[in-house]
């Protein structure tokens, strides 16, 4: 449900893109330093964004520099980190880790049992520095089973439990920005909870999985509302956003908000339209036949 939070490339300077770069390669480093070169794959864009927001609104001391990785043998790369990315990096392998754990016990995945136990060593200093977060997410991931295994729970109620848990996330430290924060994250998380449902539909149906939207599909409020959905929780998230006193990095943000976290929504889309198209043509030729 992760890989949404991500910035729209053509849209942003070279400047731009060399410093959203800069910060998710630092991340990447991060993981390795801390957790080891495994740890690397558990990457995603979206802890990059946490860093942007929690780095413009505390402005901790950075730590830059250029070199070569293994993923990037052959040419140097900029890297950006400080605490936060130290903060990011245990948060994404926290919700790595409960995840791989949460696909053990509903599915009885071998595989993610196995690598679980990679991470369990690192997860449980995690849990050390972060009790908080790590008991918000091991309790949100644990009531959204509960409610997708119900298979009669309405979107909204599983989108708030997703929220919660994206809140969480964002409380690098309980404060006087720790409500508008929370309030950004919320409306983040039960948008991607909505986005993934709309995404996976289609897929979730002919897999006869668990989808929050299905039962929707004939009702007066049916999967048509959907964009006015995500529009009106994304625009909620904005609205926090920009309560927030950010200067650092805000135009990569604001790229992020209002046109980024639209990527794999265009590009489903666009492929429905498509394949709409095809099947259109293949009628016309069939009736002309």
């Amino acid at each position: 449900m992760f890989g949404y939070v991500i910035a729209n490339n053509e849209a942003m300077s070279q400047e731009e893109q060399q410093r959203y770069k800069s910060v998710y390669c630092g991340l990447c480093r991060t993981l390795g330093k801390r957790h080891g070169s495994m740890a690397r794959m558990t990457l995603t864009y979206d802890m990059t964004f946490l860093i942007l927001v929690l780095g413009s609104l505390y402005e901790p001391e950075a730590e830059k520099g250029c070199e070569r990785c293994l993923l990037h043998p052959l040419k140097e790369h900029d890297y950006h980190s400080s605490e936060i990315t130290d903060y990011a990096a245990d948060m994404n392998l926290a919700l790595f880790y409960l995840k791989l754990l949460d696909d053990w016990h509903d599915d009885r995945n071998f595989l993610s049992l196995l690598q679980s136990l990679i991470f369990k060593r690192r997860y449980r200093k995690i849990l050390k520095l972060y009790p908080r977060q790590c008991d918000v997410i091991q309790s949100r991931m644990k009531a959204l089973t509960e409610l997708e295994v119900s298979k009669e729970a309405a979107p909204d109620a599983c989108a708030r439990v997703f929220g919660e848990l994206m809140a969480e996330i964002f409380i690098w430290r309980e404060d006087r920005w720790s409500q508008s924060l929370r309030a950004m994250a919320s409306s983040l998380g039960e948008f991607i909870y909505i986005m993934d449902a709309v995404i996976d539909l289609e897929k979730d149906i002919k897999k006869r999985r668990f989808n929050p939207l299905i039962d929707f599909l004939d009702s007066d409020c049916g999967i048509c509302h959907y964009e006015e959905i995500l529009t009106m929780l994304i625009g909620d998230c904005t609205i926090e956003f920009e309560k927030l006193p950010l200067v650092e990095d805000v135009s990569i943000m604001r790229n992020i908000l209002y046109s980024g976290v639209w990527a794999k929504y265009e590009l489903y889309r666009a492929k429905k339209a498509k394949k709409t198209d095809k099947t259109g043509l293949k009628e016309k030729n069939a009736n002309e036949l």
